[in-house]
């Protein structure tokens, strides 16, 4: 029987290990993904305001084809600062792309616009996030938090507060699927004014609450839920993600993995992908099972893909945890 692995994290993934870093007095944080042994990587920008880093040396068509790791950041376009932060860390390590005498690591970064949430921001000259993202490399491990943790610690959505999520999937082929989210879209998780997850389809158990699909539908269910409807503006708001497999994938595949990932933001997101979303997935393959897909499994891969990114989006949210500051209530307080 299919199911999830045995952390239900990304991390069931052999080869991949996360830690997360956090600021309470900025209500914000930094999670990074360290790639041991290096990983294929891909990218998928749908959003309409992405904020990133080394996101072109991930296209197919370009000459480094593994990473070192990734780091998704709060912060905006300041949380940029945390792939150097993760990128000294590997450094120390002796960890990176050869370059004659040089090793230099490959971080990609991510970031999402979490400034407007109750967290002290006037830091001074610098932003803290470069030692953040040390900070979250140094906590790497397979065994991590999710929900008001690292990139999710700060995260809101239309509804309740937003969050860190994760969640991992094995294919009838054997291979292992993980999804890593910082969940903080204009958009809302949950249907209408209700606590039932639009990934609900997908749950195993109750591994984000258990309520399933409200029936019948709300008459509101349709109905646009929008975060700061009268902030609009570039960056605002972002859900940032990463799929994994141990599949052995080239770049060009690893890429289509990410494309996959996001039907699962919009099976999970209403709406997703808006103009003020910066909603970005990066694919990694880490290549541990030494095994290549037939093109059936890799279609079963791309499905996997998209229902574990719902169910990693689900959880997120679901595990948020209450904070004096919150503009949003937590899923658990819910009434409905």
């Amino acid at each position: 029987m299919m199911a999830p692995g045995r952390r239900n994290l990304i991390t069931d993934v052999e080869g991949l290990r996360v830690g997360n870093a956090n600021d309470a007095g900025l209500n914000s944080g930094v999670t990074a993904i360290l790639c041991d042994g290096g990983a294929t990587a891909a990218v998928q920008v749908l959003g309409g305001a992405p904020g990133t880093r080394e996101t072109d040396l991930l296209e197919p068509h370009n000459t480094v084809e593994t990473v070192n790791g990734l780091v998704l950041s709060g912060g905006s376009a300041f949380g940029l600062d945390s792939a150097g932060g993760a990128q000294a860390y590997l450094r120390e390590a002796g960890v990176g792309f050869e370059v004659g005498p040089h090793r230099i690591p490959i971080v990609p970064a991510a970031i999402l616009f979490d400034l407007i949430n109750g967290g002290e921001k006037d830091w001074g000259l610098y932003p803290p996030y470069r030692e953040l993202g040390y900070q979250a490399a140094v906590n790497a491990s397979e065994d991590f938090a999710i929900g008001s943790e690292g990139a999710g610690m700060g995260a809101l959505t239309a509804t309740f507060k937003g969050g860190l999520g994760s969640a991992s999937f094995i294919t009838a082929g054997g291979h292992t699927v993980g999804a890593l989210v910082a969940v903080n879209p204009m958009g809302s998780a949950t249907i209408g004014e209700t606590g039932h997850f639009w990934a609900a389809p997908f749950e195993f158990g109750d591994e984000f609450g258990g309520l399933g699909m409200p029936a019948p539908l709300p008459a509101d269910a349709s109905e646009l839920r929008i975060k700061f409807r009268d902030m609009q503006r570039g960056g605002a708001n972002t859900t940032i993600a990463v799929i994994a497999t141990d599949a052995k994938l080239s770049k060009s595949e690893t890429k289509r993995l990410a494309i996959s990932a996001h039907a699962g933001f919009a099976r999970a997101i209403w709406p997703s992908h808006t103009p003020f979303d910066g909603d970005l997935v990066f694919g990694l393959a880490t290549a541990a099972s030494g095994r290549t897909p037939s093109p059936d499994a890799f279609l079963d891969l791309s499905a996997a893909a998209a229902s574990t990114m719902s169910r990693a989006i689900a959880r997120g949210v679901y595990a948020a945890t209450a904070d004096p500051r919150d503009m949003m209530p937590v899923w658990a307080t819910r009434t409905a």
